[in-house]
């Protein structure tokens, strides 16, 4: 499907994105709206993983533009202005299933100098240049093992969620970026 253009000057778009008006209850939630809710996200077990009442703020993001794990935003998608969701998220729907394949062995010369634990994390730059969170899984005289998989890798993810506000706005087509959208 061709994407939508607009003949819209970029500075309006931008414009438009940062005045985006908060919603009443009934509104239904469209791909670009901005939405903040608060959550506590815990384990099987009943651990706590993630909260916003521990961050002290709620979270915003915008549908659509992948902002948090699909299964997340799924939820919240189909939600109105302050209803209160509980949802179980399947390893599928969140960080994916744990890859074994992940593990990497790293001889033992290439690793920082600092004092290693296993357990730690420590922030790997890939190939590409983007840096990634690994978790030291292993350490020998020889070599450590790092594990680059997420940390919630396989774990089924409970989440109460409440629908605190919703804003419009649009998801970035790539040519409004002039500061003044979510994605520049």
């Amino acid at each position: 499907m061709p994407k939508k253009t607009s003949s819209e000057p970029k500075a309006e778009k931008a414009k438009k994105a940062n005045t985006a008006k908060p919603k009443k209850a009934a509104t239904p939630i469209k791909e670009g709206y901005y939405v903040k809710v608060e959550y506590t996200g815990t384990l099987e077990d009943g651990s706590l993983f993630d909260s916003t009442e521990e961050a002290g703020c709620p979270l915003e993001f915008q549908i659509g533009a992948q902002q948090v794990i699909e299964g997340f935003e799924k939820a919240v998608a189909g939600m109105k202005l302050n209803e209160e969701r509980e949802v179980k998220l399947q390893p599928a729907d969140a960080y994916g299933d744990y890859d074994k394949d992940m593990l990497r062995d790293i001889p033992r010369d290439r690793m920082p100098p600092e004092q290693l634990e296993v357990g730690m994390t420590l922030m790997a730059t890939m190939p590409h240049g983007i840096q990634m969170p690994v978790t030291i899984k292993e350490i020998t005289d020889e070599k450590v093992t790092i594990d680059m998989n997420h940390p919630l890798a396989g774990k089924v993810l409970n989440f109460k969620i409440k629908l605190v506000e919703i804003k419009e706005g649009e998801l970035c087509s790539g040519d409004c970026c002039s500061g003044g959208c979510s994605c520049g």
